[in-house]
């Protein structure tokens, strides 16, 4: 039976941050109060502290973990100590916490990082164990699947009803649009804006552009985690995503376009590319729980630039 949701009192770690303001409205679409939902932020809880997590659980039903360190491919090479030990120490220990306090349901929102670098495409999720991730991100993935691990178990040992999800990269309005550890939509989308604005002739792009990735626009992704929240009640991990990719540099090319850059890109070589193709399998979500993302590509991305062009620049 599906979860009544809008009777039940809910942490949404992350709550704050970009899917997690979106997954705070798809919980109030559907009748859950605003008073019902508990969305505290690090300065009043840090979740790598096992005081904070016990803090946290305290009288929920149900437990939406999104509370991530989380980066583009330079912020993972540059701080990847931090990205394991956050993500793994947050979960592991918020997990717990919640099982011992009686919580009748956690969903974790794990990440496409923790597939194997050289996964078949589609990703499938019983390909998720078949080779270790892609290098520039493995300690974030690997920190990520252990959820998965302690949440298997956790249903096994104590009954405890965990599920688990897989969302792609990500991308929307109110995405992280820094520098320092944007993903790619968003870097690029920054980096075109500053070099039409400051006149330069050309902007510079990770990589050959040969690599491709698949997006899911942030609004679906929400819908997908709340229909997993109210519907799904199982052990094996379940992929969220578009169910369609799109080549780097074909991506860079749609956003110069709708930028309106009239310069050149340049490829640094160089740099890397990170995992060479993503697109997940998407037909276990549609079967479990009626997920398919509806929003298309150009929708999203065009909405994207449109925010960053009204709400950043002014």
């Amino acid at each position: 039976m599906a979860m009544d949701l809008s009777q039940k009192r809910i942490l949404l770690t992350g709550g704050s941050g970009f899917l997690g303001r979106y997954v705070f409205e798809e919980l109030l679409s559907r009748g859950v109060p605003d008073s019902s939902i508990f969305t505290p932020g690090s300065e009043e809880l840090d979740l790598r502290k096992w005081e904070s997590c016990v803090e946290a659980v305290k009288n929920a039903d149900l437990v939406i973990h999104l509370a991530a360190k989380v980066g583009g491919i330079g912020f993972n090479l540059k701080y990847p100590g931090e990205l394991f030990y956050d993500n793994a120490i947050m979960g592991i220990q918020l997990m717990e916490a919640a099982r011992l306090a009686g919580t009748e349901k956690f969903v974790c929102v794990g990440t496409v990082c923790s597939y194997p670098r050289l996964t078949p495409v589609p990703f499938r999720e019983g390909d998720l164990w078949n080779g270790y991730p892609e290098e520039t991100n493995a300690p974030y993935g690997i920190a990520k699947k252990a959820l998965l691990v302690q949440a298997q178990s956790y249903r096994k040992q104590y009954g405890f009803n965990a599920v688990y999800l897989l969302p792609v990269n990500l991308y929307g309005p109110g995405d992280h649009f820094n520098a320092d550890n944007a993903h790619v939509i968003p870097a690029l989308i920054l980096k075109f804006f500053e070099a039409k604005l400051k006149g330069l002739p050309q902007v510079t792009a990770w990589g050959t552009g040969n690599a491709s990735r698949e997006f899911l626009f942030v609004r679906d992704a929400a819908r997908g985690i709340v229909d997993a929240a109210e519907r799904y009640d199982k052990g094996e991990p379940v992929n969220l995503g578009s169910g369609r990719e799109i080549r780097i540099r074909d991506l860079a090319v749609m956003i110069k376009e709708i930028t309106e850059y009239e310069g050149e890109i340049v490829w640094d070589t160089s740099r890397p590319d990170g995992q060479p193709e993503r697109r997940l399998d998407v037909s276990r979500a549609r079967a479990e729980f009626g997920f398919r993302a509806t929003t298309t590509f150009e929708e999203g991305l065009a909405a994207t630039v449109t925010w960053y062009r009204e709400t950043m620049l002014g």
